[in-house]
């Protein structure tokens, strides 16, 4: 088994392929550049990245790349599978809240300091529903922001890196792709044998609260516990609750959901924790795909009934 651990897109990241073929530690060394060309062109946090650009040409037909014009796919189909809730269109809201800039390498509570240009804007209904309204010309490859949209694709533009890595990757052996708990298999290792996944505690980050055996799929952990920061009195985070525009107020601290690929377990983290436990568990039933493990703000933990079969030890 060879591995590679580097930084991109805001955390901390893992490449791992169940082979000792040579060629494999030259693929392996070739991820981060794989990275850091879609940062380029979908990363918020660099002034001269393609998703950037197509912010200001709000209003006009934008022709974008194949990687922009993918991911602003997936973004749209994500705010349509998820009722609304995990939306692309919600950048000022991000702002407002005082996520203006990137936290890596910062310690996240002192992040959100900085003044936000847009923190005395009010919430714009019409400009959050403004993801029904962009146009799309797949034979020109262009793109049409409404006047005054801008976009975050973030979580969702991860979640696509994942899944574009492990396929460069799995047909040299089975492959692991973890970026920052949003993790992608492309099936079992080496004599069927499950990949351990370990559930971080967010009250004791040093030490998992759960252990996960997944064979294949995708797992995603969303939390109000990593990116926070404290803006005036208030302790902020980066999941918008599109519905408010502000900051989701939950009783949820994390959420980790199985699925059969990381895109569906991402997007269906951030809708439970919005949610918040009651409704999102009954969100989550709407989808039986999907398996749920839940940590309240008091500390207690649900698991959702169908996560049972990926335990390494059943609770109780």
């Amino acid at each position: 088994m060879q591995r590679l651990e580097f930084h991109a897109m805001g955390c901390r990241m893992l490449a791992v392929v169940d082979s000792e073929a040579p060629e494999v530690a030259d693929l392996l060394a070739e991820v981060p550049n794989w990275f850091a060309t879609w940062e380029q062109h979908l990363s918020r946090f660099r002034p001269d990245s393609e998703l950037m650009l197509l912010n200001r040409q709000a209003g006009k037909v934008t022709q974008v790349s194949r990687v922009m014009w993918d991911v602003l796919r997936t973004a749209l189909w994500a705010a349509h599978w998820s009722e609304g809730l995990v939306i692309p269109t919600l950048l000022p809201e991000l702002e407002q809240a005082g996520y203006t800039h990137s936290l890596v390498g910062e310690d996240s509570a002192q992040a959100g300091e900085q003044p936000s240009l847009a923190f005395n804007l009010p919430f714009n209904q019409s400009l959050r529903e403004g993801w029904r309204k962009i146009t799309k010309d797949a034979k020109k490859s262009s793109i049409c922001l409404p006047s005054g949209t801008r976009l975050d694709l973030a979580g969702v533009a991860k979640s696509w890196a994942v899944e574009q890595a492990l396929h460069k990757l799995q047909s040299y052996g089975p492959s692991l792709v973890d970026a920052g708990g949003d993790i992608a298999l492309s099936g079992p290792r080496t004599e069927d044998a499950p990949w351990p996944i370990g559930i971080t505690n967010p009250f004791m980050p040093e030490a998992p609260i759960e252990m996960l055996l997944l064979k294949g799929g995708g797992v995603a952990t969303s939390g109000r516990d990593y990116r926070r920061w404290q803006q005036g009195d208030l302790w902020q985070h980066h999941i918008i609750d599109p519905r408010t525009g502000q900051p989701a107020q939950t009783n949820l601290v994390s959420v980790t959901v199985v699925g059969p690929s990381t895109l569906e377990a991402d997007v269906a983290a951030k809708a439970m924790l919005i949610l918040g436990s009651e409704k999102g568990l009954a969100w989550l039933e709407s989808h039986p795909s999907l398996a749920s493990f839940l940590v309240l703000d008091d500390g207690k933990v649900i698991y959702s009934h169908n996560l049972q079969p990926f335990l390494w030890q059943k609770p109780g």
